[in-house]
């Protein structure tokens, strides 16, 4: 008897390991592999190995320049960035782009660090942070992964590909504050800037405050910023987003395009997927002029 126990003991033990190891290795397929090329480089910035998904066009040509996109959400949407590119391609209404998506670290939780501003907690809450609460391990390091894309990564992408200036910044939620924080920060880095779903609530909705106050300090060459939001996204989220359209609004900036879209019925994960190719079009449509010509 006591060796059947045994042996059962084991037979569950070796089924639940299996079990877990299966949802670990799935996962890691899922979250931190991509069906383009995947590549890893030495950050110095971030002193530690980070990988990058590169979507490259079909027949990419050497010899010709391409736009280059930046994907802060990794393998999130970058299927229907892939196929709406080729869709929009095909009816000549964008150019054909290079994709680069930057996955979160697969064992370490980075999301947080890497894209909330480093004027809000990592730890993101609602509510107003204390006056006195300033420890500096507390606040997000979008600063420092903002460099890493600067000075890093996006020279190493140039050493390797033939890109033009022809840039876009695009992340959703956490990644939509970070590309809201890279717009008031280094507008000069970026021609196109989209914001999907933006996590602008964070304290007390300190990125809405921070924003405005870039908008009313920054100067933009011709630049376009894209926003949007699900029609079903929950009150919070939605608040501080319409935050942000009144600082557009009441600020006006100078060389700044906004255009925003509010996608019918989509819950908070769904918008993005709905949202690219109203981002794409507007965003080409602007540079032909057909969209408030600051030029």
């Amino acid at each position: 008897m006591k060796i059947s126990n045994k042996i059962k003991i084991i037979t569950a033990t070796f089924i639940f390991s299996s079990i877990t190891i299966y949802i670990v290795y799935t996962k890691y397929i899922e979250h931190y592999t991509s069906h383009f090329i995947d590549h890893n480089i030495y950050s110095k910035v971030l002193d530690e190995d980070r990988k990058i998904f590169i979507r490259l066009p079909k027949n990419y040509n050497k010899k010709q320049s391409y736009p280059l996109i930046i994907k802060s959400d990794g393998n999130f949407n970058l299927k229907r960035w892939d196929e709406t590119i080729k869709n929009l391609v095909e009816s000549k209404n964008i150019d054909n782009s290079i994709i680069v998506a930057i996955p979160n670290l697969f064992w370490t939780d980075s999301r947080n660090r890497d894209l909330v501003p480093p004027f809000a907690r990592k730890d993101v809450k609602i509510e107003a942070r204390e006056i006195g609460d300033n420890s500096p391990e507390i606040f997000g390091r979008a600063d420092v992964f903002l460099t890493f894309i600067e000075t890093e990564l996006i020279p190493y992408i140039e050493s390797h590909y033939n890109v033009n200036n022809n840039r876009v910044l695009t992340g959703f939620s956490a990644g939509g504050s970070f590309v809201l924080y890279t717009l008031i920060t280094k507008p000069e880095l970026f021609s196109g800037y989209f914001a999907f779903s933006p996590a602008a609530w964070y304290d007390n909705s300190v990125v809405v405050k921070e924003f405005k106050s870039g908008l009313d300090t920054t100067s933009f060459k011709p630049t376009f910023l894209y926003l949007t939001l699900g029609g079903a996204e929950n009150e919070i989220i939605t608040g501080s987003f319409k935050g942000l359209l009144s600082a557009i609004d009441l600020i006006s900036p100078v060389n700044l395009c906004v255009g925003h879209s509010y996608s019918k019925d989509a819950q908070h994960e769904e918008n993005p997927y709905v949202s690219v190719p109203k981002a794409l079009t507007s965003y080409y449509k602007f540079r032909k002029g057909e969209l408030c010509d600051t030029r």
